[in-house]
């Protein structure tokens, strides 16, 4: 059914995600925001003032960002396995389709799999600490060398995971500003 968006164009409905959906989505998308500019900054700050105390303030934050969304994304792996996905939209030529499925399984692989290898290396450094309140439980036993290669592919996957988060983005706004077919507007926070 057509509808009038913002600028008068009719955009078609679609079928919504569901509200606990649409929180995690927007939960998950503002750490992943935040992680990778830290990631990249505090590893920058780490070899430019020989891992200083703000460093290791930036690193801890860093941890305990990637610990914490994991769970969320675990639980948003739930919730999409319990309530499922609304149907493509009806607009999608095959090759959208096609392309939103793999970049969303991406997604999800990656935003799974970079905070375990996050968590593994900081196990085998080892560096659990966490503003010196706690320690993060280790998965790995200490082995420096095996933690730096797991750091490196970490933070080649990260990077991976925020070129597709773009393209994500830039799909989206395609959907909203171009091709105005209540793409968007399934995700589009409550409100």
């Amino acid at each position: 059914m057509p509808v009038s968006d913002e600028d008068g164009v009719h955009a078609v409905t679609a079928a919504r995600y569901s509200l606990a959906a649409r929180r995690l989505h927007w939960i998950v998308a503002a750490f992943v925001i935040c992680q990778l500019p830290l990631g990249l900054y505090m590893v920058a700050r780490g070899q430019a003032t020989n891992f200083d105390a703000t460093t290791g303030s930036l690193y801890s934050l860093h941890k305990l960002l990637g610990f914490t969304l994991l769970w969320l994304v675990v639980l948003r792996v739930l919730v999409r396995l319990r309530r499922g996905a609304p149907p493509p939209v009806a607009t999608l030529t095959p090759f959208e389709r096609i392309a939103s499925l793999t970049v969303h399984y991406a997604l999800y692989v990656l935003l799974l799999v970079v905070p375990v290898l996050g968590w593994a290396g900081i196990s085998a450094y080892p560096a659990l600490d966490i503003f010196g309140l706690f320690n993060l439980p280790a998965i790995l036993p200490p082995d420096e060398p095996l933690a730096n290669r797991i750091f490196g592919i970490h933070g080649l996957l990260a990077l991976l995971l925020g070129a597709l988060a773009l393209l994500h983005i830039a799909a989206a706004l395609r959907h909203r500003f171009v091709k105005h077919d209540g793409v968007m507007r399934r995700m589009w926070p409550p409100g």
